[in-house]
């Protein structure tokens, strides 16, 4: 994986958007491939699931409610996979409350971005999330 110090630079990002929203996927998949990366996107778990196996991911945006498959057991199937232990997975929810971002980071997710995105941050989370999975991993 190699290391960025440019935040504004994705370039080498392959990032996979689970979400069922079309407008949030638009937004943040335009601002990523606009800065570089390679974006995937899947509608619900499972069609991420699915997706994970002709794709890489750097980084996973998880959507917490949809159908079919929800964030939540989507993300329980993921930490149970030896190939998924290095990639940084970011919650992504609209039902921002109090006590949901410490849900989500007790949980084990790496991060917690609430909807609707704010674009000129978005980059900088996924490098942050990144960055600290490398610290862990390697150190």
């Amino acid at each position: 994986m190699t290391h960025m110090t440019d935040n504004k630079n994705c370039a080498g990002w392959t990032v996979m958007i689970v979400d069922d929203q079309f407008d949030n996927v638009t937004v943040a998949q335009t601002v990523l491939e606009f800065l570089g990366a390679k974006v995937h996107v899947a509608r619900n778990g499972r069609e991420g699931l699915t997706l994970l196996e002709q794709v890489k991911p750097t980084a996973i945006l998880l959507d917490l409610s949809m159908p079919v498959l929800n964030g939540w057991e989507m993300f329980a199937q993921l930490r149970d996979r030896a190939d998924m232990k290095h990639v940084p997975i970011i919650a992504v929810t609209a039902h921002a409350m109090d006590g949901d971002r410490h849900r989500v980071l007790e949980a084990g997710f790496d991060d917690y971005i609430s909807k609707p995105y704010d674009i000129h941050v978005l980059a900088e989370r996924i490098q942050a999330a990144l960055d600290k999975k490398q610290r862990v991993n390697h150190g």
